[in-house]
């Protein structure tokens, strides 16, 4: 009766994770809006991100996939306006440890390629504009909440990684390198099938 029930939880244990052979679809959403009221004039940044990742486990603990980020943001201020856009495309591989039947320990690491445009505006009229391109790598360790039928919540504290930024109008090249844990939270959703 000892060994049934003991095979009966390992088989719980590995179906209520992510199993060889299935699809991970992911991300995260976000939104921030930002106002600060001047004696003179109010300032207001509404930010928008959205991050999807799709990928393949090819074994029990292992996922490989494509991820995808997009930032937009606006910042108004009197009669001056920015904009701001971002795009990262690359490649992420996943290591999974189930810790139970519901609670799974993961790290991403991703790396790809980034651009970005910003432009400013005085009274409506274009006064400047900068593009930049560079390539970014990181990694995310995260915890992995199994809620029901391969539906889960994805909590992060941070990471670790490296990016570059070379502009096109200035010749300036940003090289940024950040270690983040407990500073940021993200919250994501996933799903195996």
């Amino acid at each position: 009766m000892k060994k049934m029930l003991l095979i009966l939880a390992l088989a719980t244990v590995s179906f209520a994770n992510a199993q060889k052979g299935t699809i991970l679809v992911g991300g995260n959403i976000g939104y921030s809006s930002q106002k600060i009221d001047r004696p003179i004039s109010e300032a207001k940044t509404n930010t928008f991100e959205f991050s999807p990742k799709v990928g393949y486990q090819f074994h029990d603990n292992w996922t490989v996939g494509a991820e995808l980020a997009i930032q937009s943001s606006k910042t108004t201020n009197g009669g001056d306006e920015s904009k701001f856009n971002a795009y990262k495309y690359g490649a992420f591989v996943r290591y999974t440890v189930p810790l139970s039947e519901t609670f799974s320990v993961f790290a991403d690491l991703g790396a790809g390629f980034q651009n970005q445009k910003d432009k400013d505006y005085e009274d409506g009229a274009l006064v400047s504009e900068s593009k930049a391109d560079g390539f970014y790598a990181g990694i995310t360790p995260a915890l992995f909440i199994n809620m029901k039928k391969g539906f889960g919540l994805n909590f992060s504290i941070g990471g670790l990684g490296y990016e570059t930024l070379n502009f096109d109008a200035t010749d300036t090249d940003v090289r940024r390198f950040y270690f983040n844990f407990g500073k940021t939270v993200t919250i994501g959703i996933s799903k195996n099938f």
